[in-house]
């Protein structure tokens, strides 16, 4: 299976109302929880940061507000890209790339990757590769703080149902298939968005999404293959050890 196919019209249309949908992420609490596992590992706030999955730079901006001020922001989704450039965020760099083909011309001090951008690298390989290249780029000491969603989450919170949510201007609606045999959980997202109020036309735009969920020993066992030491592993937003009913993880590997 290749993902590059199979999400390749992920965050197209979706990019334009995506912040509009996502007004409930508390991206505050996300980035501070962020901001004290890179103090812990002594990343301060002159280290450049690299995001991979930035996406509209949302969470890039609450990084800025904490004090980073170098920031690369990459995605592979010239629409989330162009959402991400007209906020003027200051001291970034945006990227178009692959997280797969990392390519920068010199080396950071950390990276991150949140809300569940590892979860679209559908195989083993794949996660191995981002992995390789973001140890390739990271310096000595550096840290790479990412996060998934688990299989729990997929399967028992959201399962196979339909989810709907409408606003004044714009409305989705995701039909969601986990797949048991394979580990695969696809939505479809449809998106209706308005383009002339005087007319009352809206447009649509389909979007196939498909991610994965690992399990912690592979995903640590892949990060120690690909020459980063994966240090901890906590229940999102917690330093406690992930349980049956943890949704989300936090793994936290160190480039010794």
């Amino acid at each position: 299976m290749n993902d590059k196919s199979y999400n390749e019209n992920a965050y197209n249309g979706f990019a334009y109302c995506y912040d509009l949908f996502m007004d409930n992420i508390p991206y505050d609490m996300w980035a501070e929880y962020l901001d004290g596992i890179l103090k812990e590992y002594g990343i301060g706030h002159d280290g450049t940061l690299l995001e991979l999955g930035c996406g509209t730079g949302s969470m890039t901006e609450h990084m800025v507000s904490k004090g980073y001020q170098d920031i690369i922001g990459l995605d592979s989704s010239e629409d989330m890209l162009m959402m991400a450039e007209e906020k003027n965020i200051p001291g970034v760099l945006l990227i178009r790339q692959d997280m797969r083909e990392l390519e920068l011309l010199g080396e950071v001090d950390a990276a991150y990757c949140v809300c569940d951008g590892i979860n679209y690298l559908l195989e083993p390989q794949d996660l191995q590769k981002v992995f390789a290249r973001v140890k390739h780029f990271l310096k000595a000491g550096g840290v790479f703080v990412f996060d998934m969603k688990t299989e729990y989450f997929y399967k028992d919170v959201l399962g196979n149902r339909m989810i709907a949510e409408n606003r004044e201007d714009a409305s989705f609606l995701w039909e969601n298939e986990y797949h048991r045999e394979t580990g695969i959980n696809e939505y479809l997202l449809t998106v209706y968005q308005l383009e002339d109020e005087e007319k009352d036309l809206f447009s649509r735009c389909d979007e196939l999404h498909y991610q994965r969920a690992y399990e912690p020993e592979a995903v640590c066992r892949l990060l120690k293959e690909a020459g980063l030491e994966c240090v901890q592993v906590y229940k999102a937003f917690t330093k406690k050890q992930p349980d049956p009913h943890t949704e989300r993880v936090y793994f936290i590997a160190v480039n010794r």
